[in-house]
């Protein structure tokens, strides 16, 4: 049997402590993506791209077991998140106005093949609503500022204006890309107070 590779536990870039804001450089990742936009508790288009992910990412699991003799654990779910005003994020919160990539990152060694190989066995019966929308995407974020966020996801906000109104200018930086968060915890499981979360921001040279 081949041995099961937990890449959260062995890739740098998800690696985070809280209190602990540092500087990393992350190479091209390769994931499964769903788009959406608005607030992700209260849009269906939301719970639908987690419950398309989840059955293609396990699908691509087994076959490169089977197939490739490479079996890995699923990685977790991940998040890109924009809005026109970033302080959306920050000091007003306002979910409304978020637009969202829900993404699970996929090993280099899965191929486009294998990944169209698991969206159609995914699609054999009981297809989710949104498999159609089901991408394999890399990302290329480079240097990035994260940390590690325990608590609910509405308290957020102080910890990321720390780093946008803080960290990132103190160090000549300006902001690029995508917020981007790594749910460590399944928040459909574990206490809001208990949930922890990687916040990362990609940045370049002011």
């Amino acid at each position: 049997m081949p041995d099961k590779v937990d890449l959260k536990r062995t890739l740098d870039a998800y690696a985070a402590k809280r209190g602990e804001v540092r500087l990393l450089d992350v190479p091209p990742t390769r994931y499964l993506m769903v788009d959406g936009h608005g607030d992700p508790n209260a849009s269906p288009a939301f719970a639908q791209a987690i419950e398309a992910l989840y059955p293609v990412a396990y699908k691509a699991k087994f076959a490169s077991k089977k197939e490739l003799g490479r079996d890995y654990v699923v990685m977790p779910l991940e998040g890109l998140w924009t809005a026109d005003d970033p302080a959306s994020f920050t000091t007003r919160r306002d979910k409304s106005a978020w637009d969202w990539t829900l993404m699970v990152m996929t090993p280099d060694w899965v191929d486009d093949a294998l990944v169209e190989s698991a969206i159609a066995a995914a699609g054999a019966k009981d297809a989710p609503a949104r498999l159609d929308d089901v991408r394999l995407e890399t990302l290329a974020e480079g240097r990035c500022v994260q940390t590690l966020h325990v608590g609910s996801f509405d308290d957020e906000g102080p910890v990321l204006a720390r780093i946008h109104d803080e960290f990132i200018p103190a160090n000549g930086l300006r902001m690029t890309g995508r917020h981007h968060e790594i749910y460590l915890s399944d928040f459909r499981k574990v206490a809001p107070e208990r949930l922890r979360t990687i916040l990362r921001q990609p940045v370049e040279p002011a």
